[in-house]
C-alpha cells in the first residue's frame, strides 16, 4: 500500500454517509474538541446546556464550511488522488445540492448560537466561515503560496469562539490558543504536501514544496516548530496553565522537535515515511496539549506561580 493510498479515502454510497463525509469530519471533530476544551476552561459557572447548543452549533458550523469549501473546490479534487473520491467528484452529490447543504448549514449555526449563547460568538463563527470558503479557498488557495498559512486562522478559531460564547468576552487564554493552532496549521499540511507533492503540483495548487521545493519545505516546518514551542510556553504560563500542563507539554514539545529535526536534516527525496509521521504525530500532539489542559484545570491550575521560578 502507497502512501498516498493510506491517506485517501474510500467512497461511500450510502447518502448520509456522504452528507457526513461532505461535513469535513476529521476538521470538524478538531474544531469541536478545540472549542469544548476551550469552554470547559472558561472562568466562571458553566451552564452545561448552554455549553452543549454552543460545541453543536461550533460542529454544524465548521461542517458547513468543509461542505462550501468541497462545492468550491469539486473540480481541484477531481485531479487528486486523494480527495477525487470525495462526494461531489465521485458524482455521489451534486453541487448544487452541496451549496444549499453547506448555506443552510450555515445559516443554522450562526443564527441558533446567537439565539442560545450571543451575538459576538455568532458573529465570530459567521466571520470564520466566510474566512475560510471565501478568503481562504476562493481567493488564497491556488494564488499564493501564503494560502495555508493565512487560511489557518479559519482553524485556529474554535477555541475563541467557544470561550466568548460562555463568557461574552475577549481574553488573552483563547488567544493564545488560537495562535498556537495557527502556528501548528502551516507545519501540519506542509509536511502533508511533501507527501502529496505530485497531487497539488497536478492541481496547479501553490503549495510549499510545489513552489520552493522539498528541502526548503523541510527547512520551515523545523522552523514553526519554534514556534509552536514558544505559544505553548506562553500557554503554560497563563491562567489555564501550570506546572503538570507545563511538564507535559514539553515532553510533547520534545519529541516534535525531535521529528522536525530529523525532517530538517534529511536529504532523501522519494521517501516520505518520516514526513507521513510527522503530520500523524502533530495530530496526537494538538490532541493531548488541549487534553491536558483539562487536566490541569481538573487537578488545580496555579497559572505563573506555580513555575514561575522556571522563567
Amino acid at each position: 500500500m502507497t502512501l498516498v493510498n493510506q491517506i485517501k479515502v474510500e467512497p461511500d454510497n450510502n447518502g448520509l454517509i456522504e452528507l457526513y463525509h461532505l461535513l469535513k469530519p476529521r476538521v470538524m471533530w478538531l474544531a469541536v474538541y478545540t472549542a469544548a476544551v476551550s469552554m470547559f476552561l472558561a472562568p466562571g459557572e458553566t451552564n452545561l446546556f448552554l455549553c452543549i447548543v454552543s460545541i453543536i452549533c461550533i460542529s454544524v458550523g465548521a461542517g458547513a464550511a468543509g461542505a462550501l469549501n468541497m462545492w468550491w473546490d469539486q473540480e481541484v479534487d477531481k485531479l487528486m488522488v486523494r480527495t477525487s473520491n470525495r462526494p461531489l467528484p465521485s458524482g455521489n452529490i451534486s453541487p448544487d445540492d452541496a451549496f444549499v447543504y453547506g448555506m443552510s448549514l450555515s445559516i443554522f449555526s450562526v443564527m441558533f448560537l446567537g439565539l442560545v449563547a450571543n451575538w459576538l460568538a455568532a458573529f465570530l463563527l459567521a466571520f470564520t466561515i466566510f474566512f475560510y470558503v471565501v478568503i481562504y479557498s476562493m481567493l488564497l488557495k491556488k494564488r499564493t503560496v501564503q494560502n495555508i498559512v493565512i487560511g489557518g486562522a479559519a482553524g485556529a478559531m474554535p477555541p475563541v469562539i467557544g470561550w466568548i460564547a460562555v463568557t461574552s468576552n475577549f481574553s488573552v487564554e483563547p488567544m493564545l490558543l488560537f495562535t498556537l493552532i495557527f502556528f501548528w496549521t502551516p507545519p501540519h499540511f506542509w509536511a502533508l504536501s511533501v507527501v502529496m507533492k505530485d497531487d497539488y503540483q497536478k492541481a496547479k495548487i501553490p503549495m510549499f514544496p510545489v513552489v520552493y521545493g522539498i528541502q526548503e519545505t523541510r527547512k520551515k516546518i523545523f522552523q514553526y516548530t519554534f514556534l509552536i514551542l514558544a505559544c505553548s510556553q506562553l500557554v503554560a504560563s497563563s491562567s489555564v496553565g501550570g506546572l503538570f500542563f507545563f511538564i507535559i507539554a514539553n515532553i510533547l514539545n520534545a519529541y516534535l522537535l525531535y521529528l522536525s529535526f530529523k525532517i530538517f536534516r534529511k536529504k532523501s527525496t522519494n521517501d516520505w515515511n518520516l514526513e507521513l509521521k510527522f503530520f500523524k504525530f502533530t495530530i496526537v500532539y494538538l490532541f493531548l496539549f488541549f487534553g491536558t489542559l483539562v487536566i490541569q484545570k481538573v487537578i488545580g491550575s496555579n497559572g505563573v506561580q506555580s513555575f514561575s521560578w522556571l522563567i
